[in-house]
């Protein structure tokens, strides 16, 4: 896949991940978008539009899997805090509009440095996330789908 091919409504330009980082899944964004979503097991917010179990299924990834992911990327990059739903970054969303707990936590883990320069670490480390996510799908149906989105980053 191209960055030409992707919908233009279904990404967006931030720091540390410019131009193509996808929407959220329950928006409507590509498979790369995992790295965004929450921790499988919680009621949530937007339950209703929420398209994260039906996406793992859909790639061959237990929910099991995809949480020691996203957990064992937390302390490799001391994301764990008690500030944040379900106590890692590594579930935080998008938000754009920001989000004062994570907004709150990523300050204290990146002390000194300008908002700008957070989020900016905070879209990066998303990013690898994603690709992380994308690189442990070992199903067949699903690899040959997520393939083309590897080609990315």
């Amino acid at each position: 896949m191209l960055e030409h091919e992707l919908a233009q409504d279904k990404i967006r330009d931030v720091p540390g991940w410019e131009r193509i980082a996808p929407v959220p899944i329950c928006m409507g964004g590509d498979y790369r978008a995992l790295t965004f979503c929450c921790k499988p097991g919680h009621s949530l917010t937007y339950a209703f539009k929420c398209r994260r179990d039906e996406t793992l299924k859909e790639l061959g990834l237990s929910q099991e899997k995809f949480m020691e992911i996203k957990e064992n990327f937390s302390k490799e990059n001391d994301w764990d805090s008690e500030f944040v739903c379900f106590g890692s970054i590594s579930y935080c969303c998008m938000r754009r509009g920001g989000c004062p707990n994570r907004d709150y936590a990523l300050s204290i883990k990146y002390p000194g440095k300008s908002k700008e320069d957070i989020m900016k670490i905070y879209f990066e480390k998303k990013k690898k996330l994603a690709k992380l996510i994308l690189e442990c799908i070992t199903n067949p149906k699903g690899r040959k789908k997520v393939e083309p989105y590897l080609n990315l980053f």
